[in-house]
């Protein structure tokens, strides 16, 4: 696992990462990954405090290693993709906007942010002034807006009620760039906004059998559903 900075690890997992956060008392692993790699000796390398589990979202390559836990947090909303549709296993600790997971000494607390997916949530982590985890924010990534868990006004308007906020300063998001500056927020309202107004091309793309638009907006490519095209 690679240190991001002090207490905070991350791995890379095909693609999308796994993020580790220590505190004095406990420590949270974000996601499982992929190709469910072994999460939990990769956590004993690295800390041998008690540890729990959280989901930004239910897509399947953030919950591989699910099932090597009992419980984890979740937003509710992912619940009837993640057990219906996903197969996912595990009792889920529902999780909520405003609701604080305290590691001693380092409070994390969840921001719901919907459009990528219902629940999709990503971590403040208010000591260090920065957003953990999460695909709505990225840089030079491909963020997924086809199938039926996306919306893209719910998407625009999660980000300009983040916009608003002022107790961070970066994002480290679960694809692509690694750190982001909160200066992307406002470059990927813009471009999903132009993409709703018909203003931004796209070409079609066939992914893993599906067929999708993508439209490059600068700051990263959004996956658009077909019919837009």
């Amino acid at each position: 696992m690679k240190k991001l900075f002090e207490n905070t690890w991350a791995l890379e997992d095909q693609g999308v990462r796994i993020f580790l956060l220590v505190g004095e008392k406990s420590a949270l692993v974000i996601d499982t990954g992929m190709t469910a790699p072994d999460i939990h000796g990769l956590i004993r390398e690295t800390t041998v405090l008690p540890y729990a589990l959280l989901n930004t979202h239910a897509d399947r390559d953030h919950i591989s290693g699910n099932s090597r836990f009992s419980e984890f947090y979740m937003h509710p909303s992912e619940a009837a993709f993640y057990y219906n549709v996903q197969g996912g296993r595990g009792k889920m600790i529902p999780v909520f906007e405003g609701d604080v997971i305290d590691l001693g000494n380092r409070e994390l607390e969840v921001i719901h942010l919907p459009g990528h997916t219902p629940g999709s949530i990503t971590l403040l982590d208010r000591n260090s002034r920065c957003l953990i985890g999460g695909d709505p924010i990225q840089e030079d990534g491909n963020i997924y807006m086809f199938g039926p868990q996306r919306d893209f006004s719910a998407y625009i308007a999660s980000l300009e009620r983040l916009e608003k906020r002022d107790d961070f300063d970066f994002i480290y998001p679960s694809h692509a760039k690694e750190k982001v500056g909160r200066e992307a927020i406002p470059q990927l309202i813009d471009g999903a906004r132009r993409i709703l107004a018909g203003e931004v091309e796209g070409h079609e793309i066939d992914l893993h059998g599906r067929k999708a638009v993508c439209r490059d907006v600068g700051i990263a490519r959004f996956l658009c559903p077909i019919e837009e095209s």
